[in-house]
């Protein structure tokens, strides 16, 4: 029987706005809105709190080999101290050709981490984010 995952990081119905309108540096609350603006016109969802700092939008459901199963973000972003982290869900393989083109970034399996908006082509990296929720939307997880 698969056993569903118990996640700390959930879905709540936290406000959005006045999470981010917490972030205290003026450029990343500024880089944040316009981030949301992206997302939100990317996957014609409405915006969640995921945990009590990850803005995500739309969610899938996957079930692992293991038998292990739970829900997650199709994208999402969070202010962290160091840098802003989009959450590319299904990783950056088949994006090189894109991120060869973004600009300044660190990426991690599905995080892609930028200092400032201004780092990167922001053409591009909406097209990032279009590619991956695309790519999450059409693949089964199992």
């Amino acid at each position: 029987m698969a056993k569903k995952v118990e996640l700390k990081t959930k879905v709540n119905d936290a406000d959005v706005e006045g999470f981010l309108n917490t972030v205290e540096d003026d450029q990343k609350r500024e880089d944040c809105f316009e981030i949301l603006k992206l997302m939100k016109a990317v996957t014609k969802e409405k915006p969640k709190m995921w945990g009590s700092s990850i803005v995500g939008f739309g969610s899938y459901h996957y079930k692992g080999a293991s038998g292990r199963e739970g829900d997650w973000m199709l994208t999402g972003f969070s202010p962290r101290k160091q840098n802003l982290t989009l959450y590319i869900i299904g990783g950056f393989d088949l994006h090189k050709d894109l991120l060869k083109k973004l600009g300044k970034y660190k990426t991690s399996v599905g995080c892609l981490y930028i200092k400032k908006l201004d780092d990167v082509d922001r053409k591009v990296l909406k097209e990032l984010v279009s590619e991956s929720v695309k790519k999450m939307k059409n693949l089964k997880i199992n």
